[in-house]
């Protein structure tokens, strides 16, 4: 039984990108589609792809550059004994702004950049370098 599931969607992409590997599968869910169409439109990853009519599995294609990553770093924030959440006016800047930081909001997921534009706060799920 996997308690966090984001966390090893994370964790998935973190060791398969220290890899090198061009691409990494795991079980689809909505929130996992919604964070990999997040990493995509900020330019982290190549694509992704959700294939499977009972089980569903996200595959998402690594992104490189002559041979260097472009994910340096990924670090999840709230965990399930732990939640975090913030308002509009203390959302986190990662790196002073190279990096994004995934935001839950009533709004659904979006960066931090476009809660702040629409002045909601909500929970902070990670910080992507």
């Amino acid at each position: 039984m996997m308690t966090d599931p984001i966390a090893d969607m994370l964790t998935r992409i973190r060791n398969a990108n220290a890899l090198k590997h061009e691409s990494v599968k795991m079980p689809s869910s909505k929130m996992k589609v919604e964070i990999a169409k997040i990493l995509k439109e900020e330019g982290f990853i190549e694509n992704y792809k959700v294939s499977g009519k009972v089980k569903k599995e996200l595959t998402i294609n690594l992104k490189y550059f002559e041979g260097e990553r472009i994910i340096s770093g990924l670090r999840k924030i709230s965990k399930p004994g732990l939640r975090v959440s913030v308002g509009f006016e203390k959302l986190p800047r990662v790196l002073k702004g190279l990096g994004i930081a995934i935001i839950s909001t009533s709004q659904g997921v979006m960066t931090d950049t476009k809660a702040r534009t629409l002045g909601i706060g909500g929970e902070v799920i990670c910080y992507v370098w």
